[in-house]
């Protein structure tokens, strides 16, 4: 005969019955948990009572001086501590941040390591009262629900929302390290890239745009479609790329911006000048509705655009009037 199925409970557990199962399960005595928590022994034993009435199973044997764990309870106790570390955590960080002023930035995870952490260090010497966040992630998001004040994005003209400011736009080239030129091979004309190694993008399939960033676009942009390179490597991240250059595994098809500060340092060399391929891809600041007013937020932007004409200048861009409103 079938036993009749239990009924399941599914209100939420009380935090505070939480609190007093893990002070129990720690020191597996009821005293020792109702000192921790300040509480009379016969509170904390209701508090397990209740715990175990909501969870359904005993989550403690009970002897006569003292108290261990059932397998549920162990179970238990292993959620339930890392999930009120992590609260723990998060309450410890709000209170710390609570009326500091902050500034939350969301970009892709290879312009935050490539461009924007570079230069951090000039804002927070200047406005060293003021606190950065930066969430790095491919993911578009939405600035009027997200916790987020302003966004950096890469982009086509055509794709970015109304009121997005252009920093600067994009040339590619091809890049290498400076050890790499000394190992004999002629590398002067586009043909010449054949004795070599190419490193690109692996997702440049993705989206029409991100072709531009192949060597096969840039082949057949320069009508070299019939060289073969000695080998491909492919990697997802434009700082991948950058690595894989600076480390002199290949010759990379480079964004400009990217590689600027690697260019001037001479860390990379650009090997055929006369031959980048503009792209139609730009890079672009949008700030969030609720954030634009803030003093920091404005501060912060301002400092980008400086930044953003720095960069203007070390790669020649010139923007299109259209695109920039009162940018310098």
């Amino acid at each position: 005969m079938l036993q009749p199925q239990t009924h399941l409970r599914t209100r939420p557990i009380s935090v505070g019955q939480l609190r007093a199962f893990t002070a129990v399960a720690r020191h597996l005595n009821f005293r020792a948990a109702s000192e921790e928590l300040a509480l009379t022994q016969s509170a904390v034993s209701r508090q397990i009572q209740a715990l175990e009435e909501e969870v359904g199973v005993p989550l403690f044997l009970r002897h006569t001086r003292a108290v261990e764990l059932t397998g549920a309870g162990s179970q238990l106790m292993r959620s339930v501590t890392h999930a009120l570390e992590q609260l723990d955590s998060t309450v410890r960080m709000i209170r710390r941040s609570a009326g500091r002023k902050s500034v939350a930035v969301s970009t892709w995870a290879s312009f935050a390591s490539m461009w924007l952490i570079t230069r951090l260090e000039a804002f927070q010497s200047e406005y060293p009262d003021i606190d950065i966040r930066i969430d790095a992630t491919d993911n578009l998001i939405d600035l009027e629900t997200a916790d987020v004040d302003l966004a950096l994005r890469y982009a086509k003209a055509d794709m970015v929302p109304p009121g997005a400011v252009r920093m600067f736009g994009e040339q590619l080239t091809a890049v290498a390290s400076p050890w790499l030129l000394k190992t004999g091979q002629p590398l002067a004309r586009g043909e010449d890239l054949a004795h070599f190694a190419l490193i690109e993008a692996g997702d440049a399939h993705r989206a029409n745009h991100l072709e531009w960033l192949s060597w096969r676009r840039w082949f057949e942009v320069h009508q070299l479609e019939h060289i073969e390179p000695k080998r491909w490597m492919f990697f997802n991240y434009a700082h991948q790329i950058a690595q894989a250059a600076l480390t002199g595994q290949g010759i990379a098809l480079a964004r400009m911006p990217l590689i600027a500060d690697s260019l001037a340092s001479g860390d990379l060399v650009e090997i055929l000048p006369h031959m980048r391929l503009d792209s139609p891809v730009a890079y672009w600041m949008v700030v969030g509705p609720r954030s634009a007013e803030r003093p920091e937020i404005k501060a912060f932007c301002a400092w980008l655009q400086l930044q953003a004409l720095a960069t203007r200048k070390a790669i020649g861009d010139t923007p299109d009037p259209d695109t920039v409103d009162h940018f310098d």
